[in-house]
């Protein structure tokens, strides 16, 4: 049983490389994007113990999986069940390349041009990756990475191999 936690900055290849796993390996796929916030105007974090009785929903329905995101706080919960983790660890430079070949993430926005009039706050974001101080941040997710005791890969780039 294969339960992976995929991690990284924004566009930095998570959701591209868990779609990859779920096609491979045939594994249940979770994108924290979809439980992280409200539906709301500004976007407000879901409670934590809300997001987590999702997580662990998941975790328990399916014997393989994958849960991919930049939440440090939410990965943490899934944890204890995951058999590996990869950090997604590019570039700042190759993640704002990512975000600018986007395609449309129909789970997030209502159009092509609404997730592309988002795209300067997006940059700026990837921007701020590493001197961020959040669950969000190179530091969270280095962090993350280094006390996690399971199997673990960094990858530096869209590449498996690397």
């Amino acid at each position: 049983m294969r339960k992976v936690l995929i991690f990284g900055n924004s566009a930095s290849g998570k959701s591209t490389l868990a779609k990859e796993l779920v096609e491979t390996d045939k594994l249940a796929h979770l994108d924290l994007d979809i439980l992280a916030c409200l539906p709301t105007d500004p976007p407000e974090r879901t409670p934590l113990d809300v997001a987590k009785g999702k997580i662990l929903e998941f975790t328990h329905q399916n014997n393989s999986w994958v849960i991919e995101g930049c939440y440090t706080d939410l990965l943490e919960m899934a944890s204890s069940e995951a058999s590996e983790i990869i950090f997604m660890n590019l570039s700042v430079s190759q993640c704002i390349e990512n975000a600018k070949l986007r395609p449309w993430e129909p789970h997030k926005y209502k159009s092509k041009e609404e997730q592309d009039r988002n795209l300067s706050m997006l940059i700026e974001w990837i921007k701020n990756y590493r001197e961020r101080k959040d669950c969000f941040s190179h530091s969270s997710h280095q962090n993350f990475y280094d006390q996690f005791e399971g199997k673990k890969s960094i990858f530096t780039s869209n590449c498996k191999n690397t």
